[in-house]
């Protein structure tokens, strides 16, 4: 995998102020603007694993990305359900012991609390190594249902763990460049944020184009 591809690729396209400009004036929106952007990104990667040498697609078809954004806030949710489940359970548990002896629930809040907090923490790291192939399989087929074949992905993920890493390497670089973003006053981060969503969209396209090469 070329790393410093990922980030200097959107500077190669001819138009990349005007593209990155309006994905950061889009973020501007709440909540409904990360769709288009979302969608964008998406698209963005189904671009590279294409091999396509311009991969930043046009602002154009905005019904179309915004659905492939609502698609990766759906796979997202989904994905996030088992600690949000977990974490309602043990909730309710606890308040279940407050209103019978607070001494017990409060010792149970100390030793509860932290382990999710770990949880958590890993199962985050756990899902970062994986999103990438999760969003590639949806991506090259846009079929919700392609993001949970969870046999593939598992697979896909452990033969190739390596390229994965990497992938997890470059996202959270990505995430420093979007932090910087908040010494422009704030504003900043939401062009920065867009440029990282770009940056991950080039690395999840070309690991799942280098891996699956090999297969081939």
């Amino acid at each position: 995998m070329d790393i410093g591809k990922a980030f200097t690729y959107v500077f190669e396209d001819e138009d990349w102020v005007k593209k990155v400009l309006i994905g950061g004036v889009i973020n501007l929106i709440p909540i409904v603007g990360f769709f288009f952007t979302a969608g964008y990104m998406l698209e963005t990667l189904k671009n590279v694993m294409e091999g396509r040498s311009l991969p930043l697609p046009e602002w154009d078809d905005w019904g179309g990305k915004f659905m492939k954004g609502l698609m990766l806030f759906v796979i997202g949710l989904i994905y996030s359900l088992p600690l949000i489940i977990i974490m309602c359970c043990l909730m309710v548990g606890v308040s279940a012991f407050a209103s019978q002896n607070e001494d017990v629930a409060n010792a149970m809040s100390s030793i509860v609390m932290p382990c999710m907090q770990c949880v958590n923490l890993l199962y985050s790291i756990a899902l970062m190594v994986f999103l990438p192939a999760i969003l590639a399989k949806y991506a090259e087929t846009e079929e919700l249902g392609a993001a949970f074949r969870f046999g593939e992905i598992f697979n896909l993920v452990k033969d190739n763990i390596g390229t994965y890493l990497l992938v997890l390497v470059i996202s959270l670089l990505a995430g420093v460049i979007t932090n910087l973003g908040v010494l422009a006053c704030g504003v900043g981060v939401l062009f920065t944020m867009f440029y990282a969503m770009l940056v991950n969209a080039y690395a999840y396209g070309q690991a799942y184009r280098t891996v699956s090469a090999k297969v081939a």
